[in-house]
């Protein structure tokens, strides 16, 4: 089955917005690449102040609410849709319900041709690079680095620790072509 959905899962600042754009660079069509940054950057600011929406604690743990799994809901069936459409989709996400989140992705983007992703890398390399962005709560990286992972099934494994976006593109890249027609 041609591959039609990438589903990148790893940490906060585990390198998978790089992979995602080194991705559309190096496959021969065009992809759409969407993240879970996009959908929260996408809602408004009071789901970030409510017990609802989505709240970041001072520790880096991210906590979500009921409206912000009904929005997610929706754009996880919304980005199926695109892919069901004729999109090519790489999907940059942070399972943080680690086998609960992929499920979640897993019924939606049923009977399409999925390669599921994970992107690892070392808590502390992640950390550092979560104080040079200077765009997260401290913590977060080096929380999130194994918990994401637990219980998920992937296709294909990264390390961001181990080789630049470029390299793990290009690893992510001859595992869909060798999985294209």
């Amino acid at each position: 089955m041609t591959t039609q959905v990438i589903v990148l899962n790893g940490g906060s600042s585990s390198g998978k917005s790089g992979i995602a754009r080194c991705l559309q660079a190096v496959l021969p069509d065009p992809w759409l690449a969407l993240g879970t940054d996009t959908l929260v950057d996408a809602m408004p600011a009071s789901m970030q102040a409510s017990d609802d929406g989505i709240e970041f604690s001072a520790d880096g743990e991210v906590v979500v609410g009921p409206e912000f799994r009904t929005l997610e809901a929706a754009w996880i069936a919304g980005v199926a849709a695109m892919a069901r459409a004729g999109a090519r989709v790489i999907v940059d996400e942070v399972f943080l319900g680690g086998p609960d989140s992929q499920e979640r992705w897993r019924a939606a983007l049923g009977g399409l041709g999925v390669l599921w992703v994970g992107v690892r890398c070392d808590g502390e390399i992640a950390a550092g690079r979560e104080v040079a962005r200077g765009d997260r709560i401290a913590g977060m990286a080096a929380s999130q680095a194994e918990l994401v992972h637990r219980g998920v099934v992937y296709d294909l494994e990264v390390d961001t620790g181990r080789a630049e976006a470029l390299e793990c593109a290009r690893v992510i890249a001859g595992r869909v072509a060798g999985r294209a027609g």
